[in-house]
């Protein structure tokens, strides 16, 4: 790994994470579960480049925020999951959707989640980890599904468009 600017922990997650397309896989991993290579280059709204993407996540992998493991329905596929280090990214993407709705031109469907986020606020942000640690780390399932109020929401604006 080519040697940081400096030690101050800004520098140091903008080093990891400041790229245009990082947070793009961490969210459509997180928002999307889009698990696979193919679905993460077919559907993300971006039109993310092939080899951009394998890049990303091979570096998202050797900075621990992804993991890959075999996948056992297909001998050529992988399945990509979160780790606990960028689970715990939810409440940074939770404030930066907030903050893009408040000033940028977002479009109503794409922001629909980062509003239910922004008002469920910090009690939300942890149950939605909870659950991803659920689908992506094999933790107990959570009572009830975030991940779903967050869907649904998101498919009902789509259908408003």
């Amino acid at each position: 790994m080519n040697a940081s600017r400096s030690g101050c922990p800004i520098n140091l997650t903008l080093e990891t994470l400041g790229d245009r397309w990082s947070l793009i896989v961490i969210r459509d991993l997180m928002f999307g579960d889009r698990r696979h290579f193919r679905e993460l280059l077919t559907r993300s709204e971006e039109g993310i480049a092939s080899n951009i993407l394998a890049d990303r996540l091979a570096r998202l992998e050797k900075a621990g925020l992804v993991s890959r493991r075999d996948d056992p329905s297909h001998k050529q596929k992988v399945i990509y999951s979160l780790t606990e280090a960028s689970i715990a990214l939810v409440p940074l993407l939770a404030h930066m959707g907030g903050w893009g709705l408040r000033h940028t031109p977002a479009s109503k469907e794409l922001s629909v989640r980062a509003k239910i986020l922004e008002d469920g606020g910090p009690k939300l942000w942890s149950e939605f980890m909870e659950e991803l640690r659920h689908l992506h780390l094999g933790a107990p399932a959570p009572r009830e599904s975030v991940f779903a109020r967050l869907q649904s929401a998101y498919e009902a604006a789509v259908a408003e468009a």
